[in-house]
């Protein structure tokens, strides 16, 4: 048997599901696009999506919930300088299609001065980063009903004071398919699975939880039976942690953040502000810094689409441009920002493939996909050796973040007291305060130990929600203010 090549065999699949169906074919793409670009636009795009997703819960040995939906339509964009019309409809047709060119060239008169125009075809390079399947068919029902009792079972077998245990199983299959007005075609096929453990352990009439969990873009094979007790450790061992902690001090000292998810604070203190949209407004803390410092040395910070398998990779983002590893801050100089086509184009830079969005309903925007900072020479039990008095932080809840000022506060779920280089108790309460650029300029020790997230993070903008990866090493900050209880 003969296959096709990845990029054709995915547009294929798009194809077979957006436009056949509704007796579309790339000549009335063209000739939508083509509306559009009567009046004078500078881009212009349609964006078809066909989303089928699955869901179960299960509580206290019982499934509490099962949810299966499919959502499929098309948003078509014209943009003209700074300005963007947009329209959607979950109708696919030819109609809808031109009332909706016709809306949205609007924009722009029809004897302005855009430089859109209809070119001829040419399919999108892309990568191939994960297999093109539908997870949601990777296991029957039944099974996946005993993938969480199974789950279930595991966390209160391993401690008696578990008195309550909460699994949730999610699967998503996803076909994209962009057509722009320069002739490109881009398809994708991009399935999403998560698992989740959530317990609740009591003593002496205290309660407390813990979570855990992971996924990815697989299929529900990834949850053997080594992983389903990985996310169940992770969920058990912070709720028992949490039941010995300790109201968290409060003052300026050192932090220790440890790997992986609290990355997090990384994401959302840093990240964000070096998105192009934030940047070209000068809204960002962080604009009109390319080329300066604005952190200590050693600190590398990338946002990297590429990683096969990973929660926030894409084959090609939601504009049909490929996605890339880009390096945002090399060993302290800023270099770049994360862009899509619009602000890409206003900065007079190239897309780097983080134009994103939330569905076909939505516009796209510079996002975040896999963001990280990479690893030191340290190793993570020098690094909490070095420290005299201060907070050790293994594990984030939620968080917020002013882009223009930069400041930030998160809160800890998991988090240590530290004396004279010697974990001492677990705290609880405790609340990181500080400043994305000031912060970046306090880190004094990177870990060799850099780790990637295991695939849990959503990532909110303007309303719009899409998957995320994060991930760092464990890092010292100097002269962080936490905010405690005690």
């Amino acid at each position: 048997m003969i296959s096709r090549e990845p990029t054709l065999e995915r547009l294929a699949t798009a194809e077979r599901l957006l436009l056949e169906p509704f007796g579309l074919n790339q000549t009335h793409l063209s000739r939508a696009l083509a509306e559009i670009a009567t009046h004078k636009v500078d881009d212009a795009d349609l964006y078809f999506q066909y989303t089928r997703s699955e869901g179960w819960s299960l509580e206290e040995g019982i499934v509490k919930t099962g949810s299966f939906s499919i959502d499929q339509g098309v948003g078509v964009r014209a943009v003209s300088g700074e300005k963007t019309a947009f329209a959607y409809s979950d109708d696919i047709s030819e109609a809808s299609l031109l009332d909706a060119a016709r809306t949205v060239r609007s924009i722009a008169a029809a004897d302005g001065q855009g430089r859109a125009r209809v070119g001829e075809k040419k399919i999108a390079g892309g990568r191939s980063l994960y297999q093109a399947i539908d997870p949601i068919a990777t296991l029957d029902s039944t099974a996946k009903v005993r993938l969480l009792e199974h789950a279930e079972r595991m966390a209160r077998a391993k401690d008696p004071r578990i008195v309550q245990v909460m699994a949730g199983l999610a699967s998503e299959y996803d076909v994209v398919m962009v057509a722009r007005a320069d002739g490109t075609l881009a398809a994708d096929i991009r399935p999403l699975v998560r698992l989740s453990v959530t317990v609740i352990a009591e003593q002496n009439g205290r309660r407390e939880m813990g979570s855990g969990g992971g996924g990815g873009r697989f299929g529900l094979a990834w949850f053997d039976e080594e992983r389903i007790q990985e996310y169940v450790n992770d969920a058990v061992n912070a709720a028992l942690t949490n039941l010995e902690s300790r109201p968290a001090p409060a003052g300026e000292m050192t932090v220790v953040l440890g790997p992986g998810w609290p990355g997090v604070l990384l994401h959302e203190a840093i990240g964000h502000g070096l998105e192009g949209d934030f940047n070209r407004k000068g809204s960002s803390a962080f604009s009109g810094r390319v080329g300066k410092r604005v952190a200590a040395k050693g600190v590398t910070v990338l946002d990297d689409g590429t990683i096969a398998d990973r929660r926030g990779s894409l084959n090609v983002d939601d504009e049909g441009n490929a996605t890339q590893r880009t390096v945002l801050i090399e060993d302290g100089i800023l270099r770049c920002y994360m862009q899509d086509a619009l602000n890409a184009r206003l900065m007079g830079v190239a897309p780097t493939g983080n134009g994103r969005r939330e569905s076909y309903a939505h516009i796209p925007m510079p996002r975040m996909t896999n963001t990280y900072m990479l690893g030191g020479d340290k190793s993570p039990d020098e690094i909490v050796a070095s420290m005299k008095k201060g907070l050790y932080a293994t594990n984030f809840g939620g968080g917020q973040v002013d882009i223009t000022s930069g400041k930030f506060v998160f809160s800890a779920s998991e988090a240590f007291w530290v004396e004279n280089g010697k974990i001492q108790y677990p705290v609880k309460g405790a609340t990181i305060v500080g400043n994305g650029p000031d912060a970046l300029t306090r880190v004094t020790m990177i870990g060799n130990d850099m780790r990637l997230d295991s695939g849990v993070g959503t990532c909110g903008k303007e309303g719009q929600s899409v998957p995320v990866g994060v991930g760092q090493p464990t890092l010292r900050i100097d002269g962080l203010t936490v905010g405690g209880t005690a």
